[in-house]
């Protein structure tokens, strides 16, 4: 088996989940071909010799995204390395991209997996339905190749391997696209992007207004942590809906995940059930998010916050 592996670039650096799949395929002596399409900087390089990725394509030319021509690119890249195996990244870019590349190359596709299991060569991811009531193991019926998107963060992390990357460089398709991104919208904010980040403080309804969602700011600048919301904040303009968590929104897995003020509707645990530990905070002992919980603290958010945050300063 050989895997090309995907590296999703933001703002000018490798997601971490990208590196992974990495990882996943030296833990199981899979040879592999990584390719980056777009931006390309000696930060990247550096990433590239620090987490392992030996041999490494560059697509260059104009890095704005074009669904057609990155997909063309990526087919391309997939039959000169002989790849029957391509990993990424779930993300709204690699999800559009490898829908498309998979048609081009008539290959098998599935996304959005949770596990991903090999026996011998018998590739088989899970991945989770009905808003995570279940989940299904995916068996592939050919020999085609086979695109695969991870959720981050169900993967072991990338470990630093220093290496010598091989680079070879190409020049990306550009046939005249129906569709291409005429601007990207970037975040301002240093903190780690929800579906990468380790550690995340989410606000609710129970919040009661706008202004309070700086109780969740403030813990989570203690933490190091990113903030997340509910839709129901987010619909009401409270924050912006990038930071929104759920099955309509981002769908995250961190190591930590606190619940402020939210009451686990099933939308919204469909997005963060992945958590590895979650702690609910809310005053209902009744609320749906306790059951889903690894602790919970029934009680008045407008008290159990401050105190929290401030024994986290003291302690950190």
């Amino acid at each position: 088996m050989k895997a090309l592996i995907f590296l999703e670039t933001n703002n000018g650096k490798i997601k971490k989940s990208s590196f992974e799949l990495v990882k996943w395929c030296a833990d199981n002596n899979i040879t592999t071909q990584s390719v980056i399409l777009g931006d390309f900087n000696d930060d990247i390089k550096t990433q590239c010799e620090t987490y392992g990725v030996e041999n490494l394509t560059v697509f260059k030319g104009d890095t704005s995204y074009s669904p057609l021509n990155w997909a063309k690119s990526l087919s391309e890249e997939i039959s000169s390395s002989s790849a029957n195996l391509v990993l990424g990244s779930s993300s709204v870019l690699a999800t559009d991209l490898f829908s498309r590349a998979s048609i081009i190359s008539t290959g098998n596709y599935v996304n959005d997996c949770t596990e991903l299991n090999l026996e011998g060569d018998k590739l088989t991811p899970r991945k989770p339905l009905y808003a995570g009531k279940c989940s299904c193991a995916v068996e592939f019926m050919n020999e085609n190749t086979k695109f695969v998107l991870m959720r981050p963060n169900q993967l072991p992390s990338g470990e630093e391997k220093s290496v010598s990357t091989n680079i070879s460089e190409k020049e990306l398709s550009n046939s005249e696209a129906s569709v291409k991104a005429t601007g990207v919208s970037e975040s301002t904010s240093d903190k780690a992007d929800l579906t990468e980040a380790n550690i995340i403080v989410s606000g609710g309804r129970g919040l009661k207004e706008a202004a309070n969602f700086k109780l969740v700011e403030d813990l989570a600048n203690v933490l190091g942590a990113t903030t997340g919301a509910s839709r129901a904040i987010t619909d009401d303009g409270w924050v912006p809906h990038s930071m929104q968590v759920g099955q309509t929104g981002k769908t995250v897995a961190p190591s930590l995940y606190i619940a402020c003020g939210i009451s686990g509707a099933i939308q919204h645990l469909a997005g963060m059930s992945g958590s590895k530990v979650i702690v609910a905070i809310n005053n209902d002992p009744d609320a749906p998010i306790f059951k889903k919980s690894t602790y919970g603290i029934v009680g008045d958010l407008f008290e159990v916050m401050p105190k929290l945050t401030e024994k986290f300063k003291s302690v950190l």
